[in-house]
């Protein structure tokens, strides 16, 4: 078929590869429809996202080709002619004694991409030299070699890619996207997850023997287009409209068109993994002022003030673009310590108590009993730093990328910076490397003392994986901290996120009925519930013990696919509120977001404060307003009055009354009150932190 289309066309090759790319991505939404549409079939609403697809596809299948139109250009018989012989010998000999001799060209600014461009200009010096002394029939076969096998490379980067997005549609239920792009900078992480979750070797060899079968059919067209002769003008002005094309339809074909449905799988299979990858990395954060819908910031500041109003709450600049306020109490403070224990992607599906049958959590359902057991909680985003986010900051998730990985994210306000002031030795616990993710730098410029798992000594581990140690080490680690603080006879907040429960789910075996050769979710929820009950039960005989509120909930769920942007069942989570001297057993049904956390840890204790936060104290016994932000990178929902106010780009905002239960929607008119409340609430996060008004100070 190839060689009937592009036979004669010395440019064939530059075609081909555009044409790999469109198939591929065909075959794998073809893929992704199939494994993860549950059950969906090619309707017209999915046959609009193949021809929007298409034309992504397209785009990027161009872009694609752009090495192969200047390779094709810029490749000639005029170069080997006498004359024109010498004067390249020439001025490559130059450009490497330049390189290698001297600093003409500063070195000290990437010392290792100029290593690259020495090996580079010295490898094509030296194959520029061995064929001027071959004829030209030898040349010609040696640029028909070369571009196949750059085209055979570039087939099976194609098919690894198409493999890596069905991979990461599995993890995250959608197209690349900004978590995407962080995976790219933390590279030992990421390639150390797929090596511990997946048979790489066979994936290797799958693709090899794909990228043949691909390949083989178009070897011998690629091979015969370097001898088609064109003309300089021909071949410029092809080159030039070939380059230009690409950049055309990215001006042309919009971004937003992949939001063309309000089903939210069919918008992702409507994408192309690497035009989506391109556009997260220019889009890291997304300006709310401009793609979100607005209201006037002053009406938004007093809807805001409204929903945070409350006897105990004086604010302490009444009309000001300002949510500080006094929170007092009329009872003495508790100086308790306080554990909060941020458990990894711990669904709410996983517990007994909300209708799981596998018995993967036995201590926290025993807990929960005897416990502040809220059943109507809700996590912010879908990811670890958007929890961290909203347990540290009180703060509605916004759009783009998390705080937490922003820069010029140091002297926020936070529940540490509070505790600190109050007294209190406050700290992070981690079991991986604290510089993923940026959490080291944050949490130590937001009022905490870093602790990783570079604090653990070799013979102090018992299991390691690329995110960190098994969580028995962590809370082991803990412990020791806990012992520590409780001697300088302070008292402490220690926050300590887990890492067990995430791919690829391996831990030491004899711990639990699930062998750690399943790499199985299950296996890490049961297991980490394991060694949240072991640090229990050891904490329970420390002096320190009897004196601490221990607060254990979910960063966010396992997943959060669904039809619907925001599903509600996936961002349902537990919150565990224990302590042995003073917590009520009982289930508190209040809508709960994770912004809520810190300040009704704050209400436990007693505390008068100032506070900015955006969240309330739930236990308040006057009631507060019940509702919860839940969002992904660029859809921002609030679960108000059994509704789900859900903005996006292109100033949209949408209302939905929700199934808690499956997840489902139905659409329904925006309710203008519940808009406003929505908007008010992440305008004004917005405006504060672009203000620089949510600080410490």
């Amino acid at each position: 078929m190839f060689n009937k289309l592009v036979s004669p066309h010395k440019f064939a090759p530059v075609f081909i590869v555009a044409m790999f790319v469109i198939i591929i991505s065909f075959l794998t939404r073809m893929i992704l429809l199939v494994v993860f549409g549950k059950g969906m079939s090619l309707s017209l609403l999915f046959t609009g996202s193949f021809f929007i697809g298409l034309l992504y596809d397209i785009i990027v299948g161009f872009f694609v080709a752009i090495p192969f139109v200047l390779q094709v250009s810029f490749t000639s018989e005029l170069l080997y002619k006498k004359a024109a012989k010498y004067i390249t010998i020439s001025v490559l000999t130059a450009l490497l004694c330049l390189l290698l001799f001297t600093n003409f060209f500063p070195r000290d600014y990437n010392k290792d991409l100029y290593k690259a461009v020495e090996i580079f200009v010295a490898v094509r010096w030296g194959i520029f030299l061995f064929l001027c002394t071959q004829s030209e029939d030898f040349r010609y076969k040696w640029r028909g070699f070369i571009l196949q096998f750059w085209i055979f490379l570039t087939v099976f980067l194609l098919l690894f890619n198409a493999v890596s997005e069905i991979v990461f549609w599995q993890e995250f239920s959608g197209r690349y996207n900004f978590i995407a792009v962080d995976y790219l900078i933390y590279t030992n992480e990421v390639i150390g997850n797929i090596r511990e979750s997946y048979n790489v070797p066979l994936i290797i060899i799958s693709v090899l023997l794909a990228s043949i079968i691909f390949f083989l059919p178009v070897r011998k067209t690629i091979a015969a287009s370097v001898r088609s002769c064109y003309s300089r003008v021909k071949r410029g002005l092809l080159a030039c409209c070939l380059l230009a094309l690409p950049f055309i339809l990215a001006m042309v074909i919009h971004p937003a068109w992949v939001s063309y449905s309000s089903n939210n799988y069919a918008n992702e299979l409507a994408g192309n993994g690497m035009y989506q990858f391109v556009q997260a990395y220019e889009n890291h954060e997304l300006d709310f002022f401009k793609f979100y819908k607005t209201i006037p910031d002053s009406t938004a500041f007093n809807i805001v003030k409204q929903e945070l109003a409350n006897p105990n709450a004086v604010f302490r600049h009444p009309g000001d673009s300002s949510i500080e306020r006094l929170i007092t109490s009329n009872q003495p403070e508790r100086k308790m310590n306080v554990v909060l224990i941020s458990v990894e992607s711990l669904s709410g599906s996983f517990l007994k108590a909300f209708g799981n049958t596998q018995n993967l959590t036995p201590y926290l359902d025993s807990l929960a009993d005897h416990s502040l057991f809220f059943t109507n909680m809700y996590a912010s985003g879908t990811r670890t730093v958007r929890g961290l986010e909203a347990l540290s900051l009180s703060i509605p998730p916004m759009p783009g990328e998390s705080i937490i990985k922003r820069p010029r994210n140091e002297n926020l306000f936070s529940l540490g910076t509070i505790l600190k002031n109050k007294g209190y030795i406050t700290q992070f616990i981690y079991g991986g490397y604290a510089y993923f993710d940026n959490m080291h730098y944050f949490f130590t410029n937001n009022g905490y003392d870093v602790i990783d798992r570079t604090a653990l000594k070799p013979s102090e581990i018992h299991h390691s994986n690329i995110w960190g140690v098994a969580d028995e080490d962590l809370f082991d680690l803990s412990l020791r901290t806990m012992d520590d603080n409780f001697s300088k006879g302070k008292p402490f907040f220690s926050q300590i996120m887990t890492v067990s429960n995430h791919r690829p789910y391996t831990y030491p075996d004899g711990r639990i009925d699930i062998p750690s050769s399943s790499q199985s979710r299950e296996g890490g929820v049961k297991y980490t519930d394991y060694s949240i009950g072991d640090f229990m039960r050891k904490a329970a005989s420390r002096p320190w013990f009897a004196n601490t509120i221990f607060v254990i909930v979910a960063d966010h769920c396992a997943r959060s696919a669904g039809s619907t942007d925001l599903p509600v069942t996936g961002y349902h989570i537990p919150l565990i509120i224990y302590s042995s001297t003073f917590t009520a057993e009982r289930k508190v049904d209040v809508l709960t977001g994770q912004i809520d956390i810190p300040p009704t840890i704050l209400g436990l204790l007693h505390f008068t404060y100032y506070s900015k936060f955006f969240g309330q104290d739930v236990l308040d016994s006057i009631a507060p307003k019940e509702k919860a932000f839940i969002s992904t990178y660029q859809s921002l929902g609030l679960i108000i009055n059994d509704k789900v106010v859900i903005q996006t780009p292109v100033k949209k905002v949408r209302m939905f009354i929700p199934d808690f239960k499956t997840g489902n929607v139905t659409k329904v008119p925006p309710i203008d009150s519940l808009a406003q409340k929505a908007i008010s609430f992440y305008q004004v996060a917005v405006w504060m932190v672009k203000h620089k008004k949510y600080g410490a100070n």
